[in-house]
């Protein structure tokens, strides 16, 4: 179950918010964006998962369906939705099988050790399956925003 650029995603079920059973082969005909981040209710994330809420309107427009994803399990997912009231769903990836699927699982320092965590990511498929695009290592500014012309330009 390699990812690869160009090629299309495996299908693969994972459990997401509003009781979900999320399949990319479900969201064939529309643009899918997953983006992956760290943890839930941490200033970096909630700056992200609001940009994507913000510009939601016109990802919609555009034919997009967002799904953030992260480790922390429904129950966290649930409460960051409600507190910053996202239109879009989460995906629990609590056992880590869609992190090591698309390799955001790092090796990150923190506070002077060594801890495996997510690498900030996003990745963009088109209607018909495919991983058009990917960007890892992303730092929020101005990201949310070059994904959507991204998407527009699909």
């Amino acid at each position: 179950m390699a990812l690869v650029l160009n090629k299309l995603v495996p299908d693969f079920e994972a459990t997401a918010t509003s009781e979900i059973k999320f399949s990319p082969k479900n969201y064939l005909g529309s643009k899918l964006i997953l983006y992956f981040y760290p943890k839930d209710m941490t200033p970096g994330c909630t700056t992200e998962a609001m940009q994507f809420r913000d510009l939601y309107p016109q990802f919609d427009k555009a034919g997009a369906v967002i799904f953030g994803v992260s480790r922390d399990n429904l129950v966290s997912h649930d409460k960051f939705r409600a507190n910053l009231e996202l239109p879009f769903d989460l995906i629990a990836d609590t056992e880590e099988k869609l992190c090591h699927m698309f390799g955001v699982v790092k090796n990150k320092i923190m506070y002077g050790k060594k801890v495996k965590g997510i690498e900030r990511s996003t990745f963009l498929v088109d209607a018909e399956g495919v991983l058009r695009q990917e960007w890892r290592g992303v730092k929020v500014a101005g990201h949310v925003e070059e994904v959507l012309e991204a998407v527009r330009k699909l």
